[in-house]
């Protein structure tokens, strides 16, 4: 596994010995990925390549912002988009400075790999199809890379490599992936609020929240409020200082670290919408007895 850098990372790098199994191995050679790995909060990510690379690559922002140049074209890349890199092409692309993006990537090329990259070069929706709590295309993700993690037998290599079909196709086939998965899928105002919860330290805006709907912002907001009440903001705003309860009941963090963890840079402002929803300063919070 190869690190380069950003916490949380994981990658995996396939020896050339391993792809020339693939190459040779019938259930294989139509499809198979040669690096696959995932990035949060990629800050400084930056990748030229003048002479191409020899696979197709795919890159799934989930957060964040980033950009992208093939032959000298240059495209924004926001979360809930996706981009293919085209094979054997001059690109680059790399992460925004203020907003530095997440992103989920995979190398793949074999005899059918052109069917997969045909939309190459292009900024595209990637959008989510929520089943029991997550989303199925990055559950996919996972299992191609949790098989690889176990090693390069024969059988892991084999269903790794299956996986990454389906996985290819949930974007090539995106509609009927959709289809197919939608009744199996959760609230989407339960995952919105699932995600919201696993990003509470980070930037998140309306339109964020409203990709990973699969809805315009202005729809989005008026499904939202009529399922729990609140605006998205205002209840993103309230799980943030139920967060911030918790972590001045349970830790001795200062107020202004506290702040950073639930998305407010500014301990002051942090202190104003805290008062103004608790009715008391975080120090004063912090200061009543519980229980």
């Amino acid at each position: 596994m190869k690190r380069e850098g950003f916490e949380g990372q994981r990658a995996i790098i396939l020896p050339d010995s391993v792809i020339e199994e693939l190459q040779d191995n019938p259930l294989t050679r139509s499809i198979y990925l040669t690096d696959i790995g995932y990035y949060p909060r990629a800050k400084f990510h930056y990748r030229i390549r003048e002479k191409g690379c020899g696979q197709y690559i795919l890159i799934h922002c989930v957060h964040g912002e980033g950009w992208f140049s093939v032959n000298g074209v240059r495209s924004q890349i926001s979360s809930g988009q996706y981009f293919i890199v085209p094979r054997g092409e001059a690109h680059a692309y790399g992460a925004s400075e203020h907003r530095p993006w997440t992103i989920y990537w995979v190398h793949f090329t074999g005899d059918l790999a052109h069917h997969f990259g045909q939309r190459s070069g292009r900024v595209l929706p990637a959008p989510p199809v929520a089943t029991m709590g997550t989303d199925e295309r990055l559950r996919l993700f996972e299992e191609v890379f949790r098989n690889l993690e176990m090693g390069y037998s024969l059988d892991n290599l084999n269903y790794a490599n299956i996986c990454l079909q389906h996985f290819l196709a949930s974007y090539r086939y995106s509609s009927q992936f959709q289809k197919a998965q939608a009744d199996n899928g959760e609230n989407m105002t339960d995952k919105v609020i699932r995600h919201m919860k696993e990003v509470l330290p980070e930037s998140v805006s309306l339109d964020d929240l409203a990709h990973l709907s699969g809805l315009s912002s202005s729809h989005f907001s008026l499904v939202f409020r009529k399922k729990t009440g609140r605006s998205p903001m205002d209840y993103l705003a309230n799980l943030r200082i139920q967060k911030a309860c918790q972590l001045l009941d349970h830790t001795d963090k200062k107020i202004k670290e506290i702040a950073m963890a639930v998305g407010y840079p500014d301990p002051f402002y942090f202190s104003r919408i805290f008062k103004k929803t608790m009715g008391i300063t975080p120090g004063g919070y912090r200061k009543q007895p519980k229980g």
